[in-house]
């Protein structure tokens, strides 16, 4: 009776303890805006550089990782197109780039499982299949993208073929959950990375910590004089004194009513030190909840409990049905990102279960799919919510972020040959579980020095992309090549050995027969 009674415990203990690991992945992101937020602005003022594709790809990639947000990178491309400074063809590669900076977060996650060299080795397999899928997926979209413009093609026509009006938001049921607790800790102002991003210099010297809540606006009359002699077109508004002429214009003001309340409202602190002192604890709150969370889950999830559970997650429908379970998977994932509103929170909850067994990689690789759909349709609901004026160049980003996704699923997913994350994934993993210092190696290289260097000789022109690139392309052709004959081998071998013991067993009952 006290085992059932601790267990049930347990239950609200666990719940509690995700609230904090979401919580606090929510003031992680705001950490890394305070830290990197104008810088991000200011990688995207120089529309030259974002007009070359391989530039644009690796500044999504770091715009994203400096601000913790796919749904901000977003914002401020949809601010830069629909004001005319950045075509929605050159916008693709950057978009393409913010899908692979968000798969960050559960990255960072499966730091946290280091400890117990098993559960990392499922959990950083579980994490990188997401960048695996995004880094394949760029290799064959982005050259496509730039030769014919497909994915943008598509998104205009259609865009065009509806008649779009401008919406509501859509409700974001995660945020009303955690907003009671992060709006106390710190709230940002993100329009200053926007208008830092359109040019906006005056921008540049404010806070991104909100300090003001409410404001109200009042319009006051104001004579303006004039040298010269003017028409009056009405003498309540206008009048003339000698060779002067005076008119009154109505002038709104903004007078801020209410300071928000939190933290950071009145700490006199810069923005780059309350980032600080946000990423320090929030990592802190991140790393505690979830190592309580495996072992609340472990404790929970043993015997045959845990058995059962595994059971009913990873098991396929039965022949010929089984094709079916990934896409029901597929479904699943994009269904819950989407109640959730966030695939960087959906992804890195399922980090630790993939960790201690409860989730298989094959079953985890079309819920992170599905999660990328679902986060897409989340983008086009808020692009569907966008101002008149920005609606079109909201709703056309939106969905070549959809559209980039549906290509890579059916590149990687539906034939099992091609499923090379996986395989790439479980060889990562392997290799963590070795050496555990190639984790922070890995995370470094892919989502750091590898955008910086890509995009510094980018920089340089198509000569020095190409000479650099042109030997690195052949040796992945050469590996994928070997990889896949491999497989092909392997496969080929083991219907061999099926026939062989299957003519065996015949053979043998011809004999007893006999």
């Amino acid at each position: 009776m006290s085992s059932l009674f601790i267990s049930l415990l347990r239950i609200p203990l666990l719940l509690l303890l995700l609230y904090g690991f979401v919580c606090s992945l929510d003031i992680l992101s705001s950490a890394f805006q305070l830290a990197g937020g104008k810088v991000a602005g200011d990688i995207f003022q120089d529309n030259a550089i974002l007009s070359n594709p391989v530039a644009g790809l690796m500044v999504g990639i770091l715009v994203t990782v400096l601000v913790q947000s796919s749904s901000t990178s977003t914002s401020i491309i949809v601010s830069l197109v629909s004001s005319g400074l950045l075509e929605v063809k050159s916008a693709v590669p950057i978009i393409m780039g913010s899908n692979i900076g968000t798969s960050v977060t559960n990255t960072i996650v499966a730091l946290m499982q280091a400890g117990e060299r098993n559960e990392f080795k499922r959990a950083f397999a579980g994490a990188t299949i997401h960048d695996c899928f995004n880094w394949l997926s760029v290799l064959v979209l982005l050259p496509l993208e730039v030769a014919s413009g497909l994915v943008s093609y598509l998104a205009k026509v259609t865009v065009s073929s509806f008649q779009l009006h401008s919406g509501q938001e859509a409700p974001e049921l995660l945020k009303t959950l955690t907003e009671p607790l992060t709006r106390l800790i710190i709230q940002l102002d993100k329009s200053v990375i926007t208008a830092i991003a359109l040019g906006d210099e005056s921008m540049r010297n404010h806070s991104l910590v909100k300090v003001w809540c409410k404001s109200s606006s009042f319009v006051s009359s104001v004579n303006v004089t004039a040298a010269a002699t003017q028409n009056c077109s009405s003498e309540l508004h206008c009048g003339k004194d000698s060779d002067l002429t005076w008119i009154t214009q109505n002038i709104s003001s903004q007078i801020n009513t209410e300071k928000c309340r939190h933290l950071f409202v009145d700490s006199g602190l810069s923005d780059l030190a309350v980032g600080l002192i946000l990423l320090a604890s929030s990592l802190m709150v991140l790393c505690t909840c979830l190592l309580l969370i495996v072992k609340v889950l472990n404790s929970l999830l043993k015997g045959q409990v845990a058995k059962v559970i595994q059971r009913v997650i990873n098991t396929d429908f039965p022949f010929p049905f089984g094709w079916l379970s990934g896409y029901l998977a597929m479904l699943m994932g994009a269904g819950m990102t989407f109640i959730i509103q966030s695939s960087s929170v959906f992804t890195s909850a399922m980090t630790p279960l993939i960790g201690i067994g409860v989730i298989s990689l094959n079953r985890a690789y079309p819920l992170t799919l599905g999660s990328n759909i679902g986060t897409t349709t989340t983008a086009i609901l808020a692009a569907l919510a966008s101002p008149r004026e920005k609606l079109p160049a909201a709703c056309q980003i939106a969905l070549c972020h959809f559209y980039f996704n549906i290509f890579g699923i059916l590149l990687w997913y539906p034939v099992p040959f091609t499923r090379l994350p996986i395989r790439m994934a479980s060889a990562l993993g392997e290799r963590t579980a070795k050496y555990r210092w190639f984790a922070v190696l890995y995370l470094l290289v892919c989502f750091l020095v590898l955008p910086c260097l890509v995009f510094g000789i980018s920089l340089a022109g198509w000569q020095a992309m190409v000479g650099m690139g042109a030997p690195f392309a052949v040796l992945e052709q050469m590996l994928s090549f070997t990889s896949g004959s491999e497989n092909y081998m392997k496969l080929h071998l083991e219907a061999i050995v099926s026939l062989r013991n299957l003519g065996e067993h015949f053979a043998v009952l011809s004999c007893s027969h006999a």
